[in-house]
């Protein structure tokens, strides 16, 4: 079990107010598995990734990362599971706007206790799986929204990270462009990779195996995406074959079948 979450609760203070963004959640997720967390604006859907992605602690319950219980971690143990186990992917992207490509994707190996010697043949090989190997030299404001993304889902794999979490990954791109995305997410998973992505768009979380509903703080439903009514109205993606300019084709193909980067 790489993910376990026990009786987890969520309450924030707002003046005399207490608001309850996660009410007693209980949820495994194995390895290997790619997961879509669903649900309106305000349904705790947020709070929950922060949870699992050691952003935030819960009010009460127990967090465990492969049998560890992050509850109980110093806030420097927790920054080194962020940038050891954990890989974010943002909706806005979060690079660094002076920085290369290749700069930002090598940031997460300056902090790690391992691999920041060779960390820029690391980040030159992931840019390269990603399709941006005539890009690494340019700064985000020389990228397209689509290559930005590409970016920030390098600097996530660097580390090789056990969980890649997403957060509305395709929220600020054009609709081709996040079909694009979404089949590079489709090959990273393909390789092994567990995911987890947090959405409100059907198509987003009908490329996962399995989806998490949730509504005011509570998981409603936890069902294989064949189960799930709401999806089975309409058939899981196809994988998309991108036009030959955009590069994501072979960016996908390589992930699907170049071996996980190692430490070191």
């Amino acid at each position: 079990m790489l993910i376990r979450l026990t009786n987890v609760t969520k309450v924030y203070k707002l003046g005399v107010e207490r608001i309850r963004a996660l009410d007693g959640i209980n949820l495994e997720i194995d390895r290997g598995e790619y997961v879509a967390v669903m649900g309106p604006s305000g349904s705790g859907k947020s709070t929950l990734m922060n949870i699992m992605g050691c952003l935030d602690r819960p009010t009460s319950g127990a967090h465990e990362l492969d049998g560890q219980v992050t509850t109980e971690l110093t806030a420097s143990a927790l920054a080194r599971i962020r940038n050891e186990r954990i890989g974010f992917v943002f909706q806005t992207f979060e690079l660094m706007p002076r920085m290369s490509a290749l700069k930002n994707v090598e940031m997460p190996l300056v902090y790690s206790r391992t691999g920041w010697r060779g960390r820029h043949k690391r980040a030159r090989l992931v840019l390269e799986r990603v399709g941006l190997a005539d890009r690494m030299a340019h700064r985000p404001n020389q990228l397209s929204g689509g290559q930005r993304q590409r970016v920030a889902i390098a600097r996530a794999l660097i580390c090789n990270p056990s969980i890649l979490l997403a957060d509305e990954p395709t929220g600020n791109l054009d609709t081709k462009t996040g079909t694009e995305i979404l089949a590079l997410f489709d090959a990273i998973h393909e390789q092994g990779q567990t995911i987890i992505v947090v959405t409100h768009e059907a198509h987003v979380a009908r490329h996962a195996e399995r989806i998490v509903r949730m509504t005011d703080g509570h998981i409603r439903s936890d069902l294989p995406i064949e189960e799930d009514t709401l999806s089975s109205a309409s058939p899981r993606p196809a994988d998309v074959a991108a036009s030959p300019a955009t590069g994501a084709s072979p960016a996908a193909d390589n992930l699907a079948t170049r071996p996980p980067e190692t430490s070191g």
